[in-house]
């Protein structure tokens, strides 16, 4: 089964899930709970707060430079299309790009030009050159974009779908470029009119809970965007369009179930721990609440849950530890799998993923710099060109022989929100992010407890 039907089946994950053996202390409470601010998720303990020492800022830096480096090589400069994933050993000769590998690529350039690892005139002009073809020529429906694309020609590959997620990451990367690159008139001029173009009340149309895609063939997708997951920035994004919003109720829609693993309590569902990431590598959530949860620090629960998640499997897997863990969506011996928990989901096998830790690197700073730290510093078959691989299995010696776009991205988002916020608060000068969470009612707060 290829990556992109396991994605499209991952909505059906939680029909099967349950069954599945849960890892001990975990439980799961039905329904659509949390109406009240009070009985929001709270830790039992939260980590200590800490902060990025020196060594560590610099390790990052070197991650960012070799993260950045995949999206400019693996790029069309001509298009701006980025490659869905390629090879670090040998020649890759794939064409296949996908969208969201080129929105988080997008969002990779802004950081590049402000950390000064490119010039401003080569950073502005592969910008324009991306978003005049995601303008002019990539192919369309209703402004919403096909997940997977020739990397030379724009044109649909693999009979995809016209991805809502995907084309949600997109349009973050291209708002991204249209606020940090604010001055450029070229720049804002071709932003405003590929977000505009959005056509967000057709994926709503008779329905409150959005599609994940649709097809020529065969229309909407069965699948809808109902449970907790990174679908926060496609309705973010939808209600704060000036052309096509969505209306505030679609924020109610959706269910929000809670979770209990270890004392720790937290909305989630069942799926891999990128779920907490992708909406909070764009959308700035730190001391802001809307009806239900404080969704930042909802996120810091979820991800240590995850590392004493992996902790107690040291007993079947002897790799894990404080200083190795994280499963998420990702390649495996046996091709891509989708495996996490709490509860246990997948062929755990005890393969380490590094975009697990490294895309929650705001949230808990510390104890995933251990991580990183430990993996470059004695794994170094899992360091590469592009920084880590994918994945890799220290008990059965495989390494992984590809890098993947989105995985690669949310390490590097993440990066430098840990170091300077420069994501969200560069993010959140558009006003049409400001506009979503408005109109999802959020407002800012001081926390009961402290973020680490």
């Amino acid at each position: 089964m290829t990556r992109r039907e396991l994605l499209r089946k991952l909505a059906y994950a939680s029909l099967a899930l349950p069954m599945t053996q849960s890892a001990p202390g975990f439980s799961r409470h039905s329904g659509d709970e949390g109406a009240d601010q009070d009985s929001g998720p709270q830790p039992a303990k939260l980590p200590p707060p800490s902060q990025l020492t020196d060594e560590d800022d610099k390790f990052l830096n070197d991650l960012e430079v070799a993260s950045f480096r995949f999206f400019w090589e693996q790029a069309n400069a001509k298009t701006g299309l980025i490659k869905d994933r390629c090879k670090v050993t040998g020649n890759d000769t794939s064409t296949v790009a996908s969208i969201a590998s080129s929105g988080f690529g997008l969002t990779a350039i802004c950081i590049a030009e402000k950390r000064g690892f490119i010039p401003y005139e080569q950073a502005r002009l592969r910008v324009v050159q991306s978003l005049a073809f995601l303008w002019h020529k990539m192919p369309t429906h209703r402004g919403f974009f096909f997940h997977f694309a020739d990397i030379n020609t724009g044109e649909r590959v693999w009979d995809s779908e016209l991805s809502s997620v995907d084309t949600a990451i997109l349009l973050c990367g291209v708002l991204m470029c249209r606020a940090h690159f604010y001055k450029d008139r070229d720049i804002r001029e071709l932003a405003h009119a590929i977000f505009d173009r959005v056509d967000w009340t057709w994926l709503s149309e008779d329905t409150e809970l959005l599609s994940m895609g649709w097809t020529p063939e065969l229309g909407f997708i069965p699948s809808r965007w109902g449970q907790y997951s990174e679908l926060m920035m496609i309705y973010l994004l939808g209600m704060g369009s000036y052309t096509h919003p969505l209306p505030p109720d679609t924020w109610l829609a959706w269910k929000r179930n809670y979770f209990e693993y270890d004392g720790l309590r937290y909305i989630g569902s069942y799926a891999p721990l990128f779920v907490h990431q992708y909406s909070q590598a764009w959308f700035d959530f730190r001391n802001k609440h809307d009806k239900f949860a404080d969704y930042y620090l909802n996120s810091v629960i979820a991800t240590d849950a995850h590392r004493i998640f992996c902790l107690q499997l040291r007993k079947e897997f002897s790799d894990y530890s404080d200083s190795l863990w994280g499963i998420t969506a990702s390649d495996s011996q046996h091709g891509y799998v989708i495996w996490g928990g709490p509860p246990a989901m997948g062929p755990i096998d005890g393969t380490v993923v590094p975009c697990a830790a490294g895309g929650s690197l705001p949230f808990l700073p510390a104890q995933t710099m251990r991580v990183l730290r430990n993996i470059h510093d004695h794994y170094p078959k899992a360091w590469c060109r592009y920084g880590f691989v994918d994945a890799f299995n220290p008990l059965t010696g495989w390494y992984d022989t590809d890098v993947i776009g989105i995985d690669v991205g949310i390490i590097m988002l993440m990066a430098e929100n840990a170091r300077s916020g420069f994501v969200w608060e560069t993010f959140m000068k558009n006003p049409e992010a400001r506009r979503g969470m408005a109109a999802a009612g959020f407002a800012s707060y001081s926390p009961k407890g402290n973020y680490p």
